[in-house]
């Protein structure tokens, strides 16, 4: 029998592949989101964070997130900009025609479909809610137009309360790291919430909303340029840059 000595085993690591990386523990998935916003510091947020941010208005982000689905951010700024300067509470907006809503919401995505949603959640709203944009998301999803990304969004975003919006961006990179193994958003969600401390609950959208836009973009990631590359297991991806 040979013996393999130490020296032996010197010369040759050099020639070992390395184990790629594994899913990552919520530990790591944590450190993973710190680097991340770390290296995001200072970037433009998604527009929902910004309005959130800049309005402190839980109904202005129901509005914005309503419009923005399907949109880019620079349209959706516009739209809702043009909408609240017509028209700024749930009465004002409901009485508007539902074709002055989609002129002003215009070019948004399924402008038309918004714009009947929208007034019709108004409805709902003065009715059922007294006119105040409910807190959790089993009454969100009431309000026509309003699925439970949305009704998400609004719960971490309009009142900085424990939610997980499982977005494109959240649903294909926490799926690509392994640390979830789902079909669809609903899924994500689901296991997220099973698995994910509620202290990642919040920033966890607005973190990889920023992240799959910049870097770990769907088509070809920026992984020579991603922070967290050497714990990212790629699963999925075939092409990097």
């Amino acid at each position: 029998m040979v013996k393999v000595t130490a020296v032996d085993r010197r010369r040759y690591s050099r020639f070992a592949v390395p184990a790629p990386p594994t899913p990552p523990s919520n530990r790591r998935l944590a450190a993973m989101l710190r680097r991340i916003r770390r290296r995001l510091d200072g970037a433009r947020l998604p527009i929902v964070t910004l309005i959130a941010e800049t309005e402190r208005d839980p109904f202005k982000v129901l509005v914005s997130t309503i419009l923005s689905a399907r949109t880019k951010d620079e349209a959706t700024a516009a739209a809702t900009r043009r909408l609240f300067d017509a028209a700024s509470t749930p009465e004002e907006i409901g009485a508007l025609p539902a074709t002055e809503i989609e002129r002003l919401i215009f070019p948004v995505g399924f402008y038309r479909t918004k714009a009947k949603n929208l007034r019709l959640a108004m409805g709902v709203l003065l009715d059922r809610f007294g006119g105040e944009v409910p807190r959790t998301v089993e009454e969100l999803v009431e309000l026509p137009g309003v699925g439970r990304k949305t009704a998400n969004l609004v719960v971490t975003e309009g009142f900085r309360r424990p939610g997980i919006c499982v977005d494109t961006h959240v649903h294909r990179i926490t799926n690509l790291w392994g640390y979830v193994d789902t079909r669809n958003p609903l899924e994500t969600e689901m296991a997220l919430r099973a698995k994910l401390p509620r202290t990642q609950w919040i920033d966890l959208n607005r973190t990889l909303v920023s992240f799959g836009q910049k870097l770990c973009v769907p088509v070809s990631p920026w992984c020579s340029r991603c922070p967290v590359e050497e714990w990212c297991p790629k699963l999925g991806i075939e092409r990097s840059r």
